[in-house]
């Protein structure tokens, strides 16, 4: 197996750089999306593009038998804002690796069909950093035919365990009443002051929150000007939990801290989703043990299985939540300690150091996926 790596690991550091060097934001991944896609169709995958009604999503299938396994890779393409050297896109999270890693691992399972007793779909799914294209895909059910999924990122540390949160995204809108501030202000109702309670209530919420909880938000609009009771204001922001099931109960607390505000100021309340939700990862202690043990035998040793403390989120927790997932944490191993959504790491993931943990990594997944498919039992 390793020999047939060999024969194809200069095209997969081709891909991870090609993303690399054509950073785009999600949703316009229009460049990225047709390469990867390119390159699918020549290695004999069948490509449906576009996908699940966006543009650059896509699915690629090798169906050697229905009636047989299907494994999954998730390919991830979307840039970040900002991190570029005059602040245009970059890939500052690696989602170039994640794309070369993922394409890479059905490429080369596609070449070992003699011990390899599945079916093979990688599937693109654009915008994890802000839409979430995974969970539209959750709710089309595009993962219900597929038996496992597998996904590295890159990260500080290798783990099997990595925790992620669950996450809502709320837009709060209040209309008031515009009064000139100095001559009438008994006239006016004052968005703004809304907001403020709002952010108030919010801060007072977290002393009452379990210790997993994150909640940030910005203010989007304030007002026109000083003079002027502001007849508008609209905050937005993020709220996570560890779980699925406590993020619920918190989103209505958040949501009775806006209605609050409401009522104090009489401003009027509208709220609203303005992405999709995201759930926290659920982990198969199977699936974990089988890439353990391959992640060991292509020479990645030091391995976490716990929890990290630090956490953000990924739409990949909703596909965990419908169909088996192995999710890993893949230590960089740089000369400095960098990590994710840091411009120093842009140095590092096109470099030799990312190319080195990419076939690794594609060599784990396949080994896995191998496994799995000759011992049915474990799907």
């Amino acid at each position: 197996m390793k020999n047939v790596l060999e024969k194809y690991a200069d095209e997969f550091i081709q891909i991870n750089d090609f993303i690399f060097n054509n950073p785009e934001l999600g949703e316009e991944e229009f460049i990225s999306s047709q390469y990867l896609v390119n390159v699918l169709k020549k290695h004999g995958f069948e490509v449906e593009y576009p996908f699940c009604s966006m543009e650059t999503a896509f699915k690629a299938t090798i169906i050697k038998d229905e009636s047989l396994p299907t494994i999954c890779f998730l390919a991830e393409y979307d840039a970040l804002p900002g991190y570029g050297a005059n602040g245009e896109p970059a890939h500052a999270c690696g989602h170039n690796w994640i794309a070369a890693t993922s394409l890479g691992s059905g490429i080369l399972l596609s070449k070992l069909q003699n011990i390899y007793n599945g079916n093979i779909v990688v599937i693109g799914t654009p915008a994890e950093e802000t839409l979430g294209g995974k969970c539209k895909m959750v709710e089309e059910g595009v993962f219900n035919d597929i038996n496992i999924v597998f996904q590295c990122h890159i990260g500080e540390k290798t783990n099997l365990n990595q925790k992620t949160l669950a996450m809502d995204s709320i837009e709060f809108e209040f209309y008031g009443r515009a009064a000139h501030a100095a001559c009438f202000p008994e006239d006016g109702i004052n968005a703004l002051d809304a907001v403020n309670l709002l952010f108030a209530g919010i801060n007072c919420l977290r002393q009452h929150v379990t210790s997993d909880v994150r909640i940030h938000g910005i203010i989007t609009n304030g007002g026109s000007a000083p003079n002027i009771t502001p007849d508008y204001a609209a905050c937005r922001f993020y709220i996570r939990a560890g779980s699925r099931e406590y993020l619920n109960k918190l989103y209505k607390k958040v949501i009775d801290c806006a209605k609050g505000a409401e009522l104090m100021t009489g401003a009027r309340l509208r709220f609203k989703n303005f992405e999709n939700y995201f759930d926290n990862v659920r982990y198969v202690k199977s699936l974990q043990s089988i890439m353990e043990k391959n992640l060991k035998k292509v020479g990645i040793e030091n391995i976490s299985s716990d929890e990290e403390s630090s956490a953000g989120s990924s739409d990949i927790g909703n596909v965990s939540q419908v169909c088996p997932t192995m999710y890993t944490e893949i230590a960089l191993e740089a000369p400095e300690n960098v990590k994710v959504h840091e411009k120093e790491i842009l140095k590092y993931l096109s470099s030799e150091y990312a190319h080195d943990k990419m076939n690794k990594s594609i060599l784990a997944m396949v080994l896995s996926a191998v496994e799995l498919s000759q011992n049915s039992n474990k799907f």
